[in-house]
């Protein structure tokens, strides 16, 4: 399981690396850069699946294991 994701801004393009929560999506993010409240891509479950190098947790379990996520995305 990999714990951290680097999320782009869309808006102004600011890179943040982040520790992501283990046991659920973040479904907002605001960005330091600029301020803007990120919010998920509509078939994502999570701003880390739609702005960061790494899915969020849940996502990378089910993955492994063939499981359905808790987010039902992926």
């Amino acid at each position: 399981m990999i714990p951290q994701s680097t999320l782009t801004c869309p808006k102004c393009g600011h890179v943040e690396t982040e520790t992501m929560p283990t046991n659920a999506c973040q479904f907002f993010y605001d960005c330091k850069g600029c301020a803007a409240v990120l919010r998920p891509n509509a078939d994502d479950c999570c701003v880390f699946c739609s702005f960061g190098t790494v899915p969020c947790p849940p996502i990378q379990e089910s993955r492994i294991s063939g499981a359905d996520p808790c987010c039902r995305a992926g």
